[in-house]
C-alpha cells in the first residue's frame, strides 16, 4: 500500500493561493479608473444641467441622480485602498515599496469619504440651483473638500514615488508614465485652485490621468502574478 505525502505539495499550494490573492487585489486597482472615468463622464453627458468646465465632477454627488457618484466615489475609493494591497505585495523589497501603496491607500480613503461628505449644489447644479457659489457652506461641504485635497495630494505623491521606483529599476517607460500622472494631477489641480479657465475640467483630465497611470502600473504588475 503506497502513501501520499501531503506536505511536499502544501508549500507549493499555499504559494499559488499567495499569487492569486495578489492577483485579485491588484484587479482591484486595474478597474478602479475605468470604472471612474466611464460612471462619470456619462453622467457629465447626460445629466440635464451640467457643465464639466464650470462644475466639478463631484457636483453630481448632489439631485436626484446623486446616488450614482456617491456609489462611484464609494466602489472606486474601496477598489483602490483593496489594489494598495495588491501593490505593496508586488513591491515588496523594493525602492518605493513602502510608501507608494501607503499613498493609493490614501487616496482611496480619500476617494470613499468624499462620497461620503457631499459638496453643496452651486452654479445652476443640479437645475434650480442659483448661479454662483453658496453664500455659505455646509460642514458636509468642508469636508467633502478636505477629503479631496486629501485624495488629490497623496495620489500625485503616489504617482512621483512609483516614477522612482521604476527609474530604480531601469524601467524608463513606466517611470515616465508615473511623472505624466502626477504632473497632469499637480497641474490640473493647481489650475482649478487658482480659479483658471475650464478648472474643473482641468482637474477631471488630472485625476483620470494619475488615476490611469496607476491602473496601468497594477496592470502590470497583475500580468506577472
Amino acid at each position: 500500500m503506497t502513501t501520499v505525502d501531503h506536505r511536499s505539495t502544501a508549500p507549493a499550494t499555499g504559494a499559488q493561493a499567495t499569487r492569486g490573492a495578489t492577483h485579485s487585489l491588484l484587479t482591484c486597482a486595474v478597474l478602479a479608473s475605468p470604472l471612474w472615468a466611464v460612471v462619470a463622464l456619462t453622467q457629465a453627458a447626460t445629466r440635464d444641467g451640467f457643465d464639466i468646465t464650470r462644475h466639478p465632477l463631484s457636483a453630481l454627488s448632489n439631485g436626484s441622480l446623486g446616488w450614482l457618484q456617491i456609489a462611484n466615489f464609494l466602489v472606486v475609493g474601496a477598489l483602490l485602498a483593496l489594489g494598495a494591497t495588491g501593490l505593496r505585495r508586488a513591491l515588496h523589497g523594493t525602492p518605493g515599496g513602502i510608501w507608494a501603496p501607503r499613498l493609493v491607500r490614501v487616496s482611496g480613503f480619500g476617494m470613499i469619504a468624499a462620497g461620503v461628505f457631499v459638496m453643496d449644489p452651486a452654479d445652476g447644479f443640479p437645475v434650480g440651483t442659483p448661479y454662483g457659489m453658496p453664500t455659505e457652506l455646509t460642514w458636509h461641504s468642508y469636508a467633502h473638500f478636505a477629503a479631496g485635497s486629501i485624495t488629490f495630494l497623496s495620489m500625485i505623491a503616489a504617482c512621483y514615488v512609483l516614477a522612482r521606483h521604476f527609474s530604480r529599476v531601469g524601467n524608463r517607460g513606466y517611470a515616465v508614465l508615473a511623472r505624466i500622472g502626477g504632473t497632469a494631477l499637480l497641474l490640473g489641480n493647481g489650475w482649478s485652485m487658482g480659479g483658471g479657465t475650464a478648472g474643473t475640467l482641468t482637474l477631471a483630465v488630472g485625476v483620470m490621468t494619475a488615476m490611469f497611470s496607476i491602473s496601468l502600473i497594477a496592470g502590470h504588475y497583475r500580468r506577472s502574478h
